[in-house]
């Protein structure tokens, strides 16, 4: 995810400042690929806490309503104090807002310790919705200092490959996360027991412990803190941003932007609903344990990689039958890339042909790519369509057919958060920090769709048809992409 803003750009300078923005985006990445981790985490935590606590599927997203509502909260805080006391991020300075951001993630991954050993389900909300709180910081921070290291022409392909870092640690975190938490720390300590005193397990008959949600968020804290130390020590170029920040909310004039913020909402929720209750749906479909169904998960969030890597390239004008071949190459090299990593994390002897159908869906999004013409728009429809069709059909379908469906809707997520910022901040000129914060705002979908979507499951006894809900979701995006993202001017803009 990314936001944006109008912020000067650097002046050009010789060969050592080049090296010195070179240094600062290699340090910022490193943010990018965390807070993707630490995203997507919660995708592991849910199944933990669902049989730690015996709850409900509603009950178990209320991991991601903590999570995403603080990511709301955060951006209206900063949204109110920037509109009527100017920008604190112009105040304190990039650096600075980065640090403060690190710090408080990490106060929040160290309070998993304390709420896994009093046992209290609220005490691990509140644990995510601190930590989100710092990650949303870091989203307003570091996203347009990224932006301005370097030269304007070249901005949107810092972001995309930013971006693309993210997405690998959404990728490789189910993978390893899931191995931790249901494996490798699953035995450590004293096991967890319900409330008559029997002993909970993963789906693979290991006891579940405290201990193994305590570790990988201890060390988690510790990385944010290493971060911090090695940013502190890095020397960061300082950029203003031009002009004052206009009070009241004039950007709320513009229909495109309004549009988008919904849009916005829904895409998030709809990514990170599926993206949530995968595991359990796997489950449902084929009665695969955690442990196995959390390398399905990384194929689900690697789409996203892989997406935004051909999205990079395609964007920008794809015209010759070379092209094409080094996409149909990017796609092959990222498919490989996820199997490496799912392969050595199984001990080598997960199989290569059980991997297979999601070629089929790298096809499939190269064919989207190919009908979007290299526009932000038309892409963000086709995309859209294509997810109408793959959730209609999973609900039609059952077992390992519907499971791949699903995860290959992970690939045509990927353009849609870029696409949709780009789109609904156009033509806002003075009005497109304050734009850009409002659709920060919008990331709250994440925090309702999903339990709207796991509400509906418990009522219908199951998963399978419960995806009517991102169903709804994408029907929107298509509007968007059609017809929600034009620009009609104010009279008074």
């Amino acid at each position: 995810m990314a936001s944006g803003g109008n912020v000067q750009q650097p002046h050009s300078g010789g060969n050592e400042e080049g090296k010195k923005y070179t240094k600062a985006l290699a340090v910022l990445t490193t943010l990018f690929f965390m807070w993707g981790v630490i995203a997507v985490m919660n995708d592991i935590l849910i199944p933990y806490l669902k049989k730690m606590f015996d709850l409900s599927r509603a009950g178990s997203m209320m991991v991601q309503m903590a999570f995403f509502t603080a990511y709301f909260t955060g951006s209206v805080i900063y949204f109110i104090i920037s509109s009527r006391r100017g920008d604190p991020i112009e105040k304190i300075g990039y650096k600075n807002g980065i640090l403060l951001g690190l710090g408080i993630a990490a106060f929040g991954c160290f309070l998993f310790y304390p709420a896994a050993e009093l046992q209290v389900y609220g005490f691990f909300l509140g644990a995510l919705f601190i930590l989100a709180l710092g990650l949303t910081m870091l989203q307003i921070a570091a996203n347009p200092y990224v932006s301005i290291l370097g030269k304007s022409e070249t901005a949107s392909s810092r972001l995309n490959l930013a971006q693309g870092v993210n997405s690998l640690g959404t990728t490789l975190a189910p993978i390893f996360g899931g191995y931790f938490i249901f494996h490798y720390f699953a035995t450590w300590g004293e096991p967890l027991v319900n409330q008559l005193g029997e002993i909970i397990r993963t789906d693979t008959g290991l006891p579940m412990s405290v201990i193994a949600v305590q570790l990988p968020y201890i060390v988690f804290g510790l990385i944010f803190l290493l971060l911090a130390v090695l940013i502190w020590f890095t020397k960061l170029p300082a950029f203003s941003t031009p002009g004052e920040i206009k009070k009241g909310a004039g950007a709320l004039r513009y229909r495109h932007l309004k549009l988008g913020m919904v849009a916005i909402f829904v895409y998030v929720g709809g990514e990170v609903s599926i993206g949530s209750l995968l595991i359990n749906y796997i489950y449902e479909l084929t009665q695969m344990p955690e442990i196995e169904a959390k390398s399905f998960l990384a194929f689900y969030w690697g789409g996203l990689m892989i997406g935004r890597f051909l999205g990079a390239f395609s964007l920008r004008g794809v015209q010759k039958t070379s092209d094409i071949l080094v996409m149909i190459g990017i796609g092959l090299a990222s498919f490989f890339i996820i199997y490496l990593a799912v392969w050595v994390e199984s001990g080598f002897v997960f199989p290569i042909a059980d991997m297979l159908p999601f070629l089929i869906f790298i096809a499939l999004n190269l064919i989207a790519f190919r009908l979007g013409s290299s526009k932000p728009a038309r892409t963000l429809f086709v995309f859209s369509v294509f997810v109408i069709l793959l959730i209609s059909i999973a609900m039609l379908t059952y077992g390992e057919t519907s499971m791949w469906i699903i995860i290959g809707v992970g690939l045509f997520n990927s353009i849609m958060w870029s696409n949709i910022f780009t789109l609904a901040i156009r033509d806002l000129g003075k009005d497109t920090a304050q734009g850009s914060s409002l659709l920060v705002m919008s990331i709250l979908g994440g925090a309702i769709i999903p339990v709207l979507q796991a509400k509906l499951a418990d009522i219908l006894g199951g998963y399978h048809f419960s995806f009517f809900v991102p169903l709804l979701c994408y029907i929107y995006l298509a509007y968007y992409g059609l017809y929600g993202h034009t620009v009609i001017k104010s009279k008074d803009s």
